[in-house]
C-alpha cells in the first residue's frame, strides 16, 4: 500500500487499485504533479474515485497524461465510484485531449536564416520609423497652414522640460569631456613641446564632434525616453484614444509639440556644450599645461574657424528629428501592458545612440566630400 495526500496504491490479489482522495484542483495542481512524478508505476487496473472531493479539467488533464491515456478507450483500466460531476469532467477532458495534436518540436534555424529574421525585422522598424516620419512632417505642414492648430501650451511645457531642464546636466558632462579631452591631448602634447596645439584640438573637436555627439546621446537617454513613457502611459490610460474621440489628432496634439520642441532646444544645448568643454579645457590646460587663459582664447580664435562650430550647430536639428521620431513613435505604438512599456523606453534609448552614430558617420562622409 502507498499513501499520499492526493491518492492510495493498493496492491490485492494483483490487482492494483488508485484511490483519489481530498480536492483535486487548480491551486493544488503542483502538489498533486509532484505526488504522480513520484511513483514508478502508476496503476493500470482500476482508478477509485469515491473518495475524491472535488475535480476540475486541470487535475483530470494531470491524472489522464500521468496515467499515458491518449484516447477515449478505456482498456486495462476501470473507473468506478466517481460523482455524476466528476465523472462528466473527466470525460469530458479526455474527449478533448483525443483532438489535441502533438505540438512539432521548434524548428531550428541556421544561422543564414536567423541573419535573415534580424535583416527583415530591422527592415520593418525603419519602414516603420519612416511612415511615421512622413506622418509627423504633413502633421507640422499642416500647423503652419493653420497656425491655430499649433498648441503652443504643449509646446511650451516640452521646451522647458527638453531645454531648460536639460541644460545643467549637459553643462556639467560636456564641462568634464572638455576636460578630459584636453588631458589626454596634453598627456602627448608635452612630449613634443606642443603644448598650445592642445586648443587646436579641444577646440576643434570639441564644437565639430564630441559636444554634438555627447549632448545627443545625453539627450536621447533623457527626453526620447521620456517621450516613450509618457505617450506610452498615455495609450496604457487610454488616453490617446480620448484624444481622438473628441475629434483632434494625436499628431497635432501630442507629436508635433515634441518633435518641434526637440528640433529648437538640441542646438541650443549644443552650443551650451560648446562652451562648457571650452571652459573645461581651458581649467585644466592652466595647471597642466601652462596656458594662461588670455592665452587660451588667443590660440582658439585663431585655430577655430567657425565653420566647426556651424557643423557641430547643424547635426544637432537632425539628430534631434531622429530622436524625437524614435522616442515618439515607440510610445504611440507601444503595447498594452506595461512590461511592453518598459521594454519599448529601453529600446528608445538604445535605437537612438545608434542613428545619432550613424547619422553622424554619415554627415562625416558629406562633409569630407564637400571638403568642409
Amino acid at each position: 500500500m502507498t499513501n499520499t495526500s492526493w491518492f492510495t496504491i493498493e496492491v490485492d490479489n494483483g490487482r492494483t487499485t488508485m484511490r483519489l482522495t481530498g480536492a483535486w484542483r487548480l491551486p493544488q495542481l503542483a502538489e498533486i504533479e509532484a505526488a504522480l512524478a513520484g511513483q514508478a508505476q502508476l496503476p493500470t487496473t482500476t482508478i477509485d474515485g469515491s473518495t475524491l472531493a472535488e475535480l476540475d479539467s486541470a487535475a483530470a488533464l494531470v491524472l489522464l497524461r500521468a496515467l499515458g491515456r491518449r484516447g477515449g478507450t478505456d482498456e486495462g483500466i476501470s473507473w468506478l465510484g466517481f460523482s455524476e460531476v466528476n465523472a462528466r469532467i473527466l470525460e469530458q477532458v479526455r474527449t478533448r485531449l483525443d483532438k489535441v495534436e502533438a505540438r512539432p518540436p521548434p524548428r531550428r534555424h541556421g544561422i543564414l536564416a536567423h541573419i535573415g529574421q534580424q535583416t527583415l525585422a530591422l527592415m520593418t522598424l525603419l519602414h516603420g520609423h519612416m511612415n511615421f516620419l512622413g506622418a509627423t512632417v504633413a502633421a507640422f505642414g499642416q500647423s503652419l497652414m493653420r497656425p491655430r492648430r499649433m498648441r503652443l501650451r504643449e509646446l511650451t511645457v516640452q521646451l522647458e522640460q527638453t531645454g531648460l531642464n536639460a541644460i545643467p546636466v549637459v553643462a556639467l558632462v560636456t564641462l568634464l569631456i572638455g576636460v578630459v579631452i584636453a588631458y589626454l591631448l596634453g598627456l602627448q602634447a608635452e612630449k613634443y613641446g606642443a603644448n598650445i596645439f592642445v586648443v587646436d584640438g579641444v577646440g576643434i573637436g570639441a564644437t565639430r564632434e564630441f559636444a554634438p555627439i555627447i549632448v545627443a546621446v545625453i539627450v536621447a537617454g533623457r527626453s526620447g525616453a521620456a517621450f516613450t513613457a509618457q505617450l506610452g502611459s498615455m495609450r496604457l490610460t487610454e488616453e490617446t484614444d480620448a484624444i481622438r474621440t473628441l475629434g483632434l489628432s494625436p499628431w497635432q496634439v501630442l507629436v508635433v509639440p515634441r518633435v518641434l520642441a526637440l528640433m529648437v532646444t538640441l542646438p541650443l544645448l549644443v552650443f551650451v556644450g560648446d562652451v562648457m568643454s571650452l571652459l573645461g579645457a581651458m581649467a585644466i590646460a592652466g595647471p597642466m599645461l601652462d596656458i594662461t587663459p588670455a592665452t587660451f582664447l588667443a590660440r582658439l580664435r585663431e585655430a577655430l574657424d567657425v565653420r566647426h562650430v556651424f557643423v557641430g550647430l547643424i547635426k544637432a536639428p537632425v539628430f534631434a528629428l531622429a530622436i524625437a521620431t524614435i522616442g515618439v513613435r515607440m510610445g504611440m505604438t507601444v503595447g498594452r501592458d506595461t512590461r511592453a512599456l518598459g521594454t519599448a523606453t529601453t529600446s528608445t534609448v538604445v535605437q537612438s545612440i545608434v542613428a545619432v552614430i550613424v547619422l553622424d558617420a554619415a554627415f562625416a562622409v558629406l562633409l569630407q566630400a564637400l571638403e568642409l
